[in-house]
């Protein structure tokens, strides 16, 4: 994602306060603070004239506003549903929507020089705190009856759906680019082995990665933000990331949490994760295919032909 330069910073930060405005926003000019880290959205922090802080988030593409419908009705089903916050949206629109800030901060947010994460508390070190509150609310999402989420609008996949749709995209993506054939061949054993696969499905965030974690000052999970992926699909899916960053040990313990406090497993569940994993950056590669952005390809690229396929 190219840097906007100056000029484009000030039309930018122009436009999101006219936007704003015409919404009946009235945002404190000086308080504005872009963050173009977002693939999906430019977000801004801003303090409105009775002193209240905000959210903007500017779509970056026409194809995030479907995924944007999708996220709004996910959000009127979750909120007061599971043990943490989640965002009012009080502007929706096709050019901005906004809302005020969650209580607390992300656990971690992406380091604009590295593109890793730079975490509010030491990774090495994160509180049984974080870890229990975070299992709580995962198992509570995970425990939103299905029923009621399909009458609410978001989408719902069968786990033999989400499996073939799965399937279909790998096949897509190889056609697109180049993937090594051990890492191809790992795909096709997860996908083909149905003992990994789940028997139900699950209402899931989809991406859960650390800037979307808001915690308070003891490393409680307060509040998920940015649900724009969320779905009624493989259960899964919302520990893919966390393997990324805890790996196995990690990962054990965070299902036995989950497990703890309601969540239901699999015999499994954990190498069903792992392969998941080792499939990441299919998704990321099926991102990129959907945006036609060269920078996003080629960070696709990199992944698939960099990414560590070893097995235990």
């Amino acid at each position: 994602m190219t840097k906007p330069n100056l000029s484009e910073n000030l039309a930018i930060h122009k436009e999101l306060l006219s936007l704003a405005k015409q919404n009946g926003l009235l945002i404190v000019e000086e308080s504005l603070e872009i963050n173009e880290s977002g693939m999906d959205f430019r977000v801004a922090f801003a303090t409105d004239e009775e002193g209240r802080r905000w959210v903007l988030r500017q779509p970056r593409r026409e194809d995030v506003w479907e995924r944007a419908e999708n996220e709004r009705k996910v959000l009127d089903v979750v909120r007061g549903n599971i043990p943490a916050q989640v965002p009012d949206w009080r502007i929706f629109t096709p050019e901005l929507i906004a809302y005020p800030l969650l209580d607390g901060d992300p656990i971690a947010v992406v380091d604009p020089a590295g593109g890793g994460y730079v975490w509010r508390f030491p990774q090495e070190s994160l509180s049984d705190t974080f870890l229990d509150s975070l299992a709580t609310t995962l198992a509570t999402l995970h425990n939103i009856d299905p029923d009621k989420a399909k009458k609410g609008g978001v989408r719902i996949k069968t786990p033999m759906e989400a499996r073939k749709e799965f399937a279909a995209n790998i096949e897509e993506i190889k056609k697109n680019f180049t993937v090594p054939d051990q890492l191809a061949e790992r795909w096709t054993v997860w996908l083909s082995v149905g003992s990994y696969w789940p028997k139900h499905s699950t209402f899931n965030h989809g991406d859960l990665h650390p800037p979307h974690i808001i915690v308070d000052d003891t490393q409680r999970v307060t509040g998920l933000i940015d649900w724009t992926e969320a779905e009624i699909a493989d259960p899964g899916k919302d520990f893919v990331i966390l393997y990324g960053l805890f790996q196995d040990d990690g990962l054990r313990d965070l299902l036995k949490r989950y497990e703890k406090a309601g969540g239901r497993t699999w015999p499994q569940m954990f190498e069903h994760i792992r392969e998941q994993w080792a499939a990441y950056p299919a998704l990321v590669a099926k991102f990129a295919l959907t945006t036609g952005e060269e920078s996003t390809m080629e960070m696709a690229r990199g992944m698939l032909a960099n990414w560590d396929v070893r097995r235990d």
